[in-house]
């Protein structure tokens, strides 16, 4: 049997959607019109349908969503639950969500014998490659319900630091937003206005009057063209970042940045050192763990080179010297490495490392945002300062000639 998503009418015109398993379309329609409703699409439950007439994926699977749901299976699993049996109860609490969707057509896979993984694998955007290699390596180790239960607190403890970096932006955001309005308008509609009452004078305007003039006749007469080239040069670096080659110098240019460079070291380290000892702690072997740890790193230079570290490790390098000579990682982790290296407790020096790194995360994000609100303010304030003094110095220069 399959899932299939459905959207139907009922006798008062009224939608309705959601998910059955049959063993075709035409199964499904004929059991909607036994229920007195009117079929309008059956397809298959795939992520490809938010592209086409069924809308149950206009709102993704959120990270907390994804952790409970984990948290739940783990809960089932290590009770002695079938897996088919516990994804149909976890469809059964999560009513009116894209998850529920997500669930049963990965309970419908299982039940047509793949695996948990292979089964995951079919809606990727949904679970990260990451989360699906793990998995895997829970089914592979029977270990799976440690594996999920682990899982779950790694996917809180990244919500978590998203969340927190997301509410220290909206401030700065917000304030940029509504600086750069207040600028375009004060360009746009005061200034010009305030240039007819200097030009009807005939004085000598101030230098800082005139250039305020040209820019605010820069912005009336090309304020359309503007926004189109910036709209299309975003677009081009949109399309560069799509090759390889472009995404690899600009992730090098970021990892050797003397500020942001340092940041990137620490998102990397914790990651990794989480992934890893979440992992070997649930007897992955470390070349395994280390294949798997690669894909959380989006940083293309980085990846490369833990990568290439499997590889060393494989051939019987250590691999705190290998991620050592990359100069990427923090030497806290590189200390860390060679201590569970050293004493046969890899997993519990991965542990610390991982902690002490998001902590360090979590205390330069805040650094950085009680720098950046009061360097923001500053900059729009002194903007706004130069527009008013370029208003105000005609007008002092006219009192000065009143008074003469």
């Amino acid at each position: 049997m399959a899932a299939f998503e459905y959207l139907a009418l009922d006798a008062n015109g009224r939608t309705s959607k959601g998910v059955l398993t049959g063993d075709s379309p035409r199964q499904i329609r004929a059991w909607l019109r036994d229920q007195g409703l009117f079929p309008i699409n059956v397809e298959p439950v795939s992520e490809t349908s938010r592209s086409r007439g069924l809308n149950l994926f206009k709102r993704s699977v959120s990270s907390a969503e994804l952790s409970l749901m984990t948290r739940q299976l783990a809960t089932l699993v290590r009770a002695g639950m079938p897996l088919e049996q516990a994804l149909r109860a976890l469809g059964e609490q999560t009513s009116h969500s894209p998850l529920q969707s997500v669930i049963t057509g990965v309970r419908a896979h299982i039940s047509e014998g793949l695996s948990l993984g292979e089964a995951l694998a079919r809606f990727p955007a949904t679970f990260p490659a990451v989360y699906r290699a793990m998995v895997e390596a829970g089914e592979a180790s029977g270990r799976l319900d440690e594996i999920l239960d682990r899982l779950a607190d790694y996917t809180e403890e990244q919500q978590y630091l998203r969340q927190k970096l997301s509410v220290a932006l909206i401030y700065p955001v917000i304030l940029t937003t509504v600086a750069l309005v207040i600028v375009t308008a004060l360009l746009t509609y005061v200034v010009p206005e305030v240039v007819r009452v200097f030009e009807q004078t005939g004085q000598q305007l101030p230098v800082l009057t005139r250039l305020l003039i040209t820019s605010s006749s820069f912005v009336r007469n090309n304020g359309v063209y503007l926004l189109t080239g910036v709209a299309g040069l975003g677009m081009l670096w949109l399309y560069l970042l799509t090759l390889p080659a472009v995404r690899f110098q600009r992730d090098m240019i970021l990892i050797r940045l003397p500020l942001v460079g340092h940041l990137y070291q620490v998102v990397h380290a914790s990651r990794l050192a989480r992934v890893l000892a979440i992992l070997i702690g649930s007897g992955v072997p470390l070349l395994e763990a280390l294949r798997i740890g690669a894909q959380v790193i989006s940083n293309l230079p980085v990846h490369q080179a833990v990568t290439d570290a499997a590889i060393s490790v494989r051939e019987g390098g250590r691999l705190h010297d290998t991620l050592k000579r990359t100069g990427y990682f923090p030497p806290l982790l590189i200390h860390m490495l060679a201590a569970g290296e050293e004493s046969g407790e890899l997993e519990k020096m991965l542990e610390r490392a991982a902690t002490h790194h998001e902590r360090e995360l979590s205390t330069m994000v805040a650094a950085a945002t009680a720098l950046i609100e009061p360097m923001l303010i500053l900059v729009m304030g002194g903007i706004v300062l130069v527009i008013v003094l370029a208003i105000l110095l005609p007008i002092f220069d006219m009192n000065q000639l009143v008074g003469l």
